[in-house]
């Protein structure tokens, strides 16, 4: 790549100086700003390696600021002042604190202007604006916009915007910011200049602009009042016929959000730009979205059908967010999940629209289990409002997101669509160009619907997965059933007692011979420790369904007699439950198996032989059906974790199901699923299921697995059968799996997306090799720490990769702390994702937990550790 520096360590990492004071920031002192800024307007003479930005800032003292007479206080990340003048005048009255600008000022209301210079060539943090790829773009969100001018960098000082761009035009052709574009021209020197205005305003967090040679994907859209947007995806020329799938997402995302929420696009356009150095998936701001081009581009002969479901979620919550995030932002810092965890469940409900609601919300909670349980029992856990935070990078989190998403579906959940839908509307009036709260938007909910949900805030204070008894009595003779209920939350970091938890439990009973519902679903709120429920006229043994749909994110506990899970997995009516019964019958032989138990493999077997042969069951759904639950997931059930009897305990079931069922797995490998160009639910569904079963062959057999695998690789015209072959025969030991690696590599060497899979299908490789694999492919010539899709893909997924990056010699701890180390001087953000991995010391077994905190302790004591390495870190010993 044109724009990739790669130097040698001692090149780029000088010796470090002493690691700075990390303060904490708290909630509960929040102010209000002194100061407002109700205008701002910007020039920018654009370079690759000098910037010259001129800022002038029309300020007025905030009536309602806590400080009578307190100076202008504006926020810088290394920036240093060419000129400060105030009401045009020069001055010298100014002062620095740290890294922030101090101005004192006399009277309610001033013009400021401020002259500084950057280099976004020299910007490895990827945060305020940077160059990638020859072009020049912006990250804010959290805190960047203070590392292109001094400003007040924080979410509720609003301001309506004007830009001027100057740049060199062969250089940058195409010069893009936020609003609609308002006169362009040329200059001397064959340089042009554009300007721009918002006319809305919005927090400084939300600024962008992009710089480069550029070409669009062009479209519109007509909304429902009439007026036309014009859309465009901007990217290289050669990626052009890769972003249609986006466009298309776009557009059925902005008639979704009319159709489901009233919600309208206000601006006469809207851009995305596809970037390849991006520290986020994508960002929303105003009017234009800048993208890691994995979430744009795409094409069936390298992008998998996860990835075109991805673009489509992403470009998806990206434009939600224009006004669930731009038009009514959050107040302060804290309250990021008013935006995201909200935007999230509109994305998801998006998606759930689009294709299968099934098989999305089994996606949805996979990732919760995955991620976010983890996250919530281990030393980050952090409530959905956090109290306390170091950096605020550090907070973008599966709790703020994904469990924020949970709380936003059981508020839906408890007061129906029509109310919820009276809700949002209220909120997005009532706050309109506002930033609030997230008791602000539980005001709204609870003032349309007239329903109480003050109990439910608890969720935003309170961390921890709360664990659900559930226990059914049946007494036959008087034909009734009682529900037996109890919750507990576990004591969390900084949270040692809990409160009770509002738990809204989607129940019905299923007869077990008719398999029919014999007690039709209802709502349970389980608001208390416990709860009894009863049920009238049961003429048959009933069986519980309980959390249908999940909906609560909570891990419910309850014995079974035998065959029940089995029974259900065959006959339950709720979609996620019938899923569920199957889970959990993996579970019980799992758990025995960690145990060293004889486990009974059978009732397993018989269930994923039913779904298989089932006809009315659609392939996507099948396919999460018979997935064994993640060596990740299982460790949670477990006090202390194994992960060589948990590895154990899942490669004996896998293959213990892959010798049974040959024939049933070799059927639904071969299904044709159509051309590779066919994205229809069943051609994905389809492929889908030929990757799923080809695993549990290849676990089965794994000398015709690496035979099936190779066909399949060779064979396959799409992205999604290609890497589900390779994924299969990267942990197999056979000749088939270095054939493809090379023959993949060398197809797609130039595709750097393309190449992240190849990294990140090595990492996740379960074979004892891999850790060996991976340390080579940080010497690779194609590994870079300055791109941060890059670094997740091997160091991010071999962090994921339980059994190896737990290798019990401490090796893949080594490794992933030293990564952490190196990229942290680069890129503090990026090499802050990569620490989670190691908080999970204290349940590992003794030698593992040992190694593993002296990784963590060493990275802790590394001199010039950045505030968000040092959070992550210190957080995870504590």
């Amino acid at each position: 790549m044109a724009d990739v520096r790669t130097l040698p360590e001692a090149e780029t990492t000088p010796e470090a100086p002493p690691s700075p004071t990390h303060a904490t920031i708290r909630r509960e002192d929040y102010r209000p700003p002194d100061w407002l800024v109700p205008q701002i307007e910007l020039k920018f003479t654009l370079g690759i390696e000098k910037t010259r930005v001129q800022a002038k800032l029309t300020v007025e003292r905030n009536p309602e600021g806590l400080e009578a007479g307190a100076p202008l206080l504006l926020n810088g990340d290394e920036l240093k002042p060419l000129g400060v003048w105030i009401d045009g005048n020069p001055s010298d009255s100014w002062t620095m604190k740290g890294d922030d600008l101090l101005i004192p000022l006399a009277g309610d209301a001033h013009e400021v202007a401020i002259d500084t210079e950057i280099n976004p060539f020299a910007n490895s943090k990827l945060m305020g604006l940077y160059a990638s790829n020859g072009m020049l773009c912006t990250q804010c969100e959290a805190e960047g916009f203070r590392r292109i001018t001094f400003f007040p960098d924080r979410p509720d000082v609003l301001s309506r915007y004007k830009v001027r761009m100057e740049a060199d035009e062969a250089q940058f052709p195409v010069l893009l910011t936020n609003g609609n574009p308002v006169e362009t021209g040329k200059s001397e020197g064959g340089r042009h200049w554009a300007e721009w205005e918002d006319p809305f305003p919005k927090p400084c967090y939300l600024f962008a602009l992009v710089a480069g040679d550029l070409k669009p994907n062009r479209d519109s859209f007509t909304t429902m009042s009439g007026r036309k947007v014009d859309l465009a995806i901007w990217v290289r020329k050669a990626d052009l016929p890769k972003t249609q799938h986006a466009m298309d997402s776009l557009k059925e995302a902005m008639a979704w959000d009319e159709r489901v929420y009233g919600r309208e696009y206000d601006l006469d356009l809207f851009n995305i730009v596809a970037v390849s150095d991006f520290n986020m998936g994508a960002m929303e701001n105003k009017g234009l979205n800048i993208f890691n081009s994995a979430y744009v581009l795409a094409d069936p002969d390298t992008a998998t059908d996860v990835d075109f479901d991805n673009i489509a979620r992403v470009v998806a919550h990206e434009y939600f967010h224009n006004w669930s995030g731009d038009r009514v932002t959050c107040r302060d810092w804290f309250q990021l999940s008013l935006k995201e965890g909200f935007t999230v469940f509109r994305d998801q409900s998006f998606s759930a629209d689009m294709g299968s609601a099934a098989v999305k919300r089994i996606e949805d909670v996979r990732i919760l289990r995955m991620v976010q349980f983890p996250e919530d029992s281990g030393p980050l856990s952090h409530p959905i409002r956090p109290d306390s935070y170091m950096e605020i990078s550090n907070f973008y989190t599966s709790t703020i997101y994904n469990k924020g998403a949970e709380l936003i579906r059981m508020f839906h959940t408890v007061l129906g669509p029509e109310k919820f839908r009276a809700g949002t509307d209220l909120y997005f009036e009532r706050h309109d160009g506002q930033a609030v709260t997230c008791d602000d938007f539980v005001e709204a909910l609870e003032d349309a619907s007239g329903v109480d949900l003050s109990q439910f805030k608890i969720w935003y204070s309170q961390a921890g997965t709360p664990q659900v008894g559930a226990k059914l009595d049946y007494d036959a003779e008087a034909k009734a059933a009682t529900l037996r209920l109890d919750q507990r939350v576990a004591p969390t970091p900084g949270q040692s007692s809990k409160q009770v938890m509002p738990i809204p439990l989607r129940t019905a009973l299923i007869g077990e011979e008719s398999g029919t519902e014999i007690a039709p679903e209802q709502l349970i709120l389980l608001d208390g420790l416990s709860r009894e429920v009863r049920f009238e006229g049961i003429d048959e043994a009933p069986l519980l369904s309980i959390n249908r749909g999940f909906s609560a994110p909570v891990v419910v506990h309850g014995a079974r007699r035998d065959g029940e899970l089995e029974r259900l997995a065959q006959s339950d009516t709720d979609p996620f439950a019938r899923y569920e019964a199957m889970q959990e019958l993996a579970f019980g032989a799992l758990l025995a198996g960690t145990r060293g138990e004889q486990a009974d493999f059978e009732p397993l077997i018989r269930a994923v032989r039913n779904t298989l042969r089932s006809n009315e069951l659609d392939p996507a759904f099948k396919a999460e059906a018979i997935l064994l639950p993640q060596e990740a997931v299982i460790a949670e059930r477990l006090e202390v974790i194994d992960p060589d009897a948990i590895h154990s305990a899942r490669e004996q079931l896998r293959k213990a199901m892959g010798e049974a069922l040959m024939d049933d797995l070799a059927k639904a490998q071969s299904a044709a699923a159509g051309s590779g160009d066919d994205l229809s639910p069943l051609a994905k569904g389809t492929r889908r299921l030929r990757s799923v079963t080809l695993g549990m062959l290849a676990a089965g057999d794994p000398q015709q697995g690496a035979r099936i695998a190779k066909a399949q690789f060779d064979a396959a015209d799409n992205m999604t059968d290609r890497q589900g072959a390779l994924g299969v025969l990267v942990s197999l030991d056979a000749p088939e799996r270095e054939q493809a690696l090379q023959a993949f590599y060398d197809r797609f060497e130039q595709d750097a997306l393309v190449i992240d899979k190849w990294f990140s299908l090595q990492a996740a490789a379960q074979r004892s090799g891999t850790l060996d694999e991976v340390e080579r492919l940080a010497s690779h010539p194609a590994f870079t720490l300055q791109n941060p899709n890059r670094l997740r893909a091997l160091v991010g997924s071999f962090g994921m990769n339980h059994w190896v990056f737990n290798d019990a010699s401490g090796r893949g701890y080594r490794f992933v702390a030293d990564m952490i180390i190196a990229a942290d001087r680069l890129n503090p953000q990026a090499a802050a994702r990569q620490v989670p991995p190691l908080g999970r010391w204290r349940r590992m077994e003794p030698k593992r937990s040992e190694l593993m905190r002296g990784q963590l302790e060493r990275i802790a004591d590394t001199r010039g550790l950045s505030r968000d390495v040092y959070e992550q870190a210190t957080k995870s010993l504590a």
